[in-house]
């Protein structure tokens, strides 16, 4: 396990001088698409805020920082693990810029710690869970029923090859 999270602190290094430019969060008060944080019956901590923000996206991310730079090694080890399964479109909240975003996730999933990870608007974990997922293929899986088809099927197709 161990081994896995050294190689993401590492990816994750590289991807922050590198590719990791592009813009795949969106800030907690940056408008999520389908409604801003602020709508649906108060502000970007309440119930309703937080539920829209979850559903507005197949794979939604609340983490420390952003994708392109992390702010704690859980959040980083979140999305080089999406990184390494080829999920590049999705959304992430940094809830270092939202105090009431950061509790009110908390309470929605009545999980204590940062990042969360959601599927399809459903609650899956934050660093271990995904990295547990990730070891032993369920992650694979659960891409799948989202229509995405995770990167580390090819690489290991391409490694049958040799």
């Amino acid at each position: 396990m161990s081994g896995v999270v050294r190689a993401a602190w590492r990816l994750g290094a590289a991807a922050a001088r590198g590719r990791a430019g592009r813009p795949l969060s969106q800030a907690a008060t940056g408008g999520a698409e389908g409604g801003g944080a602020e709508g649906g019956g108060g502000g970007s901590g309440s119930r309703e805020a937080v539920e829209q923000l979850v559903r507005a996206h197949p794979v939604v991310v609340f983490m420390k920082g952003s994708p392109a730079q992390p702010l704690c090694g859980f959040s980083n080890a979140v999305v080089q693990i999406l990184r390494l399964h080829g999920v590049e479109d999705y959304r992430a909240h940094d809830v270092l810029q939202d105090p009431d975003l950061r509790q009110g996730i908390k309470n929605y999933s009545n999980w204590p710690t940062i990042p969360q990870v959601y599927l399809n608007g459903e609650f899956v974990g934050g660093c271990d869970i995904l990295l547990q997922m990730h070891q032993n293929g369920d992650l694979v899986e659960e891409l799948k029923k989202l229509g995405i088809r995770s990167a580390l099927l090819d690489a290991k197709k391409d490694q049958d090859k040799k």
